[in-house]
């Protein structure tokens, strides 16, 4: 899976909105807002592990390392959601990722 990414991941979110499309929200542009929402909610999830357990700890720890793993996961299953509702492509955000890191690259 090293080429795994955001297309990949789009395709899965793609696969389980259409397996729930009856008992979830519909992906469209009324509902990005209720996904960055839950998203932000599952980023807290993730400061709370770092928070409560230090950050060394919490990458070094077995345990707490599959949670914070997990936990970005689900940041990143709402954040494919948001990128669905708005329509946004996988091809439109590398653009953007490219645009950004040349400006970052010559800011300071």
């Amino acid at each position: 899976m090293s080429d795994f990414g955001i297309n990949e991941m789009q395709k899965m979110q793609i696969a389980l909105q259409e397996r729930y499309k009856d008992k979830w929200e519909p992906i469209c542009p009324e509902t990005g807002k209720n996904k960055l929402l839950w998203m932000i909610g599952e980023v807290g999830e993730v400061i709370d592990i770092v928070k409560k357990h230090g950050g060394a700890k919490a990458s070094e720890d077995e345990n707490l390392r599959k949670d914070l793993i997990e936990e970005m996961a689900d940041v990143l299953m709402y954040y494919n959601d948001v990128m669905l509702c708005y329509g946004i492509t996988a091809e439109e955000l590398m653009q953007a990722y490219i645009n950004k890191f040349e400006i970052n690259m010559e800011r300071w």
